[in-house]
């Protein structure tokens, strides 16, 4: 059976699903039978949380986890199952658990006090970092990557006069309403041709007056752009976008596109902001932003900056910011430049997100692609790997995704199979299967990647003998 990019997923599954499925039915099994006390600490919080968790993204199949702590690059559960944590927080584990550096940092401020809605000394030493490190000279704080990326819509808006905005499809800012359109819709939905998809709300509450403010292009698509500047002449005011897309597994940039972004932007008078709340520190010190030398208008930060605490900042041009420091848009919070996060955020700069740190990511990282790539070979399995910086993915199709409509495609049995797999031999990635990325810290060790790679090479094992034994029958 040949299976490319487009016909691997309708292939595999027309005839693998029983095998497949029998495969995630076994693994669901073990993964509930390993953690009775999450069952019960669930069952328990369905009476006092909504849904029984914090957030919604932790209502997962075939239940939820319970953690009880972290220590190094490793977490336990609440049944006191030990893991390899390469979950890493949803992108906010850079430093790991516990880090020394940041422990440190954190006690030392609690004892000097945790809220004074005032500015200290620590807030400037990190914005001068992120200057140095991101080339943007002014800064902000806030308290979550949504707050960054909804004071980065307001700034663009509120320097240009204009109400437009765009933004990629399949790709997620947060959880405020100007950016709540199309960040995963379904293939049974009305999505538009593919270089011009229609805007729909991705949630429940937010009204067509709002939605109808964002425009949607696709991603490594710079004419789906331009036909949207061309459509509304001098009403948008500005595009965001992650530099290297997340949230669809890993998706890179093609060459001259975020160039061409910024300058098509420009010459339509509209601003560029990047998205860094994934890709921040975790690509490298100075995000996608240095890593691709592309310096957008705007950039929005937050997860591993606050090496694990609340934070987030936003960075942009001497023109944007002085819009904030004339007044002209205030950018406030009660707990922006909180003393506690501020403390947090220097150790990570300063003692986290070093040239050693990344000089260490960077050879795990290697080491496991190669792995699995030698895996996903040795078992003919229609996947690759996928990885920058700190983070990785397995896609499973034999051609790269480019965009969110070849993401779709992405048959994600196998993803959550390839979770349950690792999870239930010891190695915690993030549950949402192919939208997902694995995470390294700077804690992690060779052990934490060989238990990573034994286990892909059971797995891919495994789903080869499922695939074998679906074409014998077929």
């Amino acid at each position: 059976m040949v299976l490319d990019g487009t016909a691997a997923p309708a292939a595999i599954h027309a005839t693998s699903s029983r095998t497949v499925d029998d495969l995630v039915e076994e693994q669901e099994r073990r993964f509930v039978a390993r953690q009775p006390k999450s069952r019960a600490l669930h069952a328990r919080a369905l009476s006092s949380l909504a849904g029984g968790v914090t957030s919604s993204w932790q209502i997962t199949r075939p239940q939820p986890v319970f953690i009880s702590r972290g220590e190094g690059s490793r977490i336990f559960d609440v049944d006191g199952n030990e893991y390899v944590d390469l979950h890493g927080g949803y992108g906010a584990g850079l430093a790991g658990h516990a880090h020394p550096a940041i422990v440190e940092a954190v006690t030392r401020q609690v004892r000097l006090g945790t809220h004074f809605a005032q500015p200290s000394e620590d807030a400037v030493v990190v914005a001068e970092l992120l200057a140095g490190r991101f080339g943007l000279p002014l800064w902000r704080f806030t308290n979550s990557g949504t707050e960054a990326t909804m004071d980065a819509v307001h700034l663009m808006r509120a320097v240009t006069g204009r109400d437009l905005v765009v933004k990629i499809e399949g790709c997620y800012h947060g959880h405020h309403d100007s950016v709540q359109v199309s960040v995963a819709p379904g293939e049974d939905e009305d999505l538009g041709a593919a270089g011009h998809p229609t805007g729909r709300a991705s949630s429940t509450g937010i009204p067509d007056a709002i939605t109808s403010l964002t425009l949607v292009a696709t991603f490594n698509d710079l004419e789906s752009v331009v036909r949207l500047l061309r459509e509304h002449p001098r009403q948008v005011a500005g595009m965001i976008v992650e530099p290297i897309m997340m949230n669809a597994g890993i998706v890179h940039p093609v060459p001259g596109y975020l160039e061409g972004l910024r300058a098509v932007l420009h010459e339509h008078g509209a601003l560029l902001c990047f998205d860094e709340v994934k890709t921040g520190l975790t690509v490298g010190p100075g995000g996608a932003t240095r890593l691709l030398g592309v310096t957008p208008d705007v950039v929005c930060l937050a997860k591993s900056l606050g090496g694990g605490l609340v934070a987030g900042a936003v960075g942009a041009t001497t023109e944007l910011m002085g819009h904030v420091a004339s007044g002209g848009y205030e950018m406030v919070g009660t707990f922006n430049g909180n003393p506690l996060s501020m403390a947090a955020c220097r150790a990570v700069l300063e003692e986290v997100a070093t040239d050693v740190g990344y000089e260490r990511i960077a050879a795990l990282r290697s080491r496991i692609d190669a792995s699995l790539t030698a895996s996903i070979e040795r078992h003919g399995l229609p996947a690759h790997v996928v990885s920058v910086g700190a983070k990785g993915c397995v896609t499973f199709a034999t051609s790269p995704v480019r965009n969110y409509r070849d993401f779709l495609r992405v048959d994600d049995r196998y993803n959550h199979l390839h979770w349950l797999a690792q999870h239930n031999a010891g190695v915690f990635l993030p549950p949402w299967g192919k939208t997902e990325q694995w995470m390294l810290s700077v804690q992690h060790d060779d052990e934490d990647a060989e238990m990573f790679i034994d286990n892909f090479e059971r797995f891919a094992a495994e789903v080869s003998g499922a695939l074998r034994a679906a074409r014998s029958v077929g």
